[in-house]
């Protein structure tokens, strides 16, 4: 009896192996297929029942899920993260650094900008074409046209055009009262460029300054942390030093924002001086012609 049971269970897994192996064959991967494989062989070879082939075929289905899951859990840890607006880290790092500090900082940074935004805006409008106005000026004076010429520069903007106008108003008078009218008078005109300058350099200075006192205030926190955990630890004094270091980076940046905006304005106002003592120059030689020819 057992040997006929053990031929008719022979024969019906004989029978049914072909028709498993094909659907493995189509469902599974190529690591399942070969497990399968593996199951088929041992069935026609008799020395593993069927249970034992299933049960082999099952653990490889499952081995390879476990894969895949695995394959998709590295995938993802190796994803990239979403970056950080520049805007929202600089905010992070303006609350990181204490906000009572670095709203100082901040203060002299903003107030800093706007004088020299004010000062390119007068600058700029300062600036024009010298050589084309002294060109004006030098046909209307040769032709006598004095009044022209006054109307000329009260037309013009900037301080070149204004020196000229204080030079043309004492034509008559001897050459050296309009060169000392016009020195005195391009000096005033210098000191007008260079207003507001020296509220720029005082800001230029605070922020720095600011930062390293939020550098010293941070660094006798992390000092009283300690002495009151009574440790040196890295978790303990990280706070400080990170209001330390914070407020000194930003009060750093900030100098260095304003010192190029101060250069720049340093350029415009030696160009515009420059401009002025060459019109004045041109200006007293066209006078003394005049002068001469009249």
């Amino acid at each position: 009896m057992n040997n006929l049971i053990a031929i008719l269970a022979t024969i019906t897994l004989l029978v049914l192996t072909p028709c498993n192996y094909a659907q493995a064959q189509k469902a599974l991967p190529q690591g399942t297929a070969q497990a399968g494989k593996t199951a088929v062989a041992a069935a026609d070879t008799g020395g593993v029942n069927h249970e034992a082939a299933v049960d082999t075929a099952g653990n490889a289905v499952i081995a390879d899920s476990s894969g895949v899951y695995m394959a998709e859990a590295a995938d993802s840890a190796l994803a990239p993260v979403e970056s950080v607006g520049f805007h929202k880290m600089l905010k992070t790092k303006y609350i990181e650094g204490s906000a009572g500090f670095m709203s100082f900082v901040a203060l002299a940074l903003v107030l800093g900008l706007a004088f020299c935004i004010e000062r390119i805006i007068y600058l700029t409008l300062s600036e024009i074409n010298a050589k084309k106005l002294m060109t004006d000026l030098e046909s209307q004076i040769m032709q006598g046209d004095i009044e022209g010429a006054k109307a000329t520069c009260r037309d013009t903007r900037g301080p070149v055009a204004s020196i000229c106008y204080q030079g043309l108003s004492r034509i008559n008078e001897p050459m050296e009262d309009i060169e000392r009218s016009i020195t005195s008078y391009g000096t005033v005109q210098a000191a007008n460029l260079e207003k507001g300058c020296s509220w720029i350099t005082l800001f230029i200075a605070m922020a720095p300054s600011l930062g390293f006192l939020g550098t010293v205030i941070g660094m006798v926190m992390a000092f009283e942390q300690i002495q009151q955990a009574g440790d040196i630890s890295p978790t303990i004094v990280a706070a400080g030093m990170k209001v330390a270091l914070i407020t000194t980076i930003f009060g750093l940046i900030a100098a260095l924002i304003l010192q190029v905006f101060y250069n720049y304005i340093l350029s415009k106002i030696e160009h515009i001086t420059s401009q002025m003592e060459e019109s004045a120059i041109t200006l007293l030689d066209i006078i003394m012609k005049y002068k001469l020819t009249k």
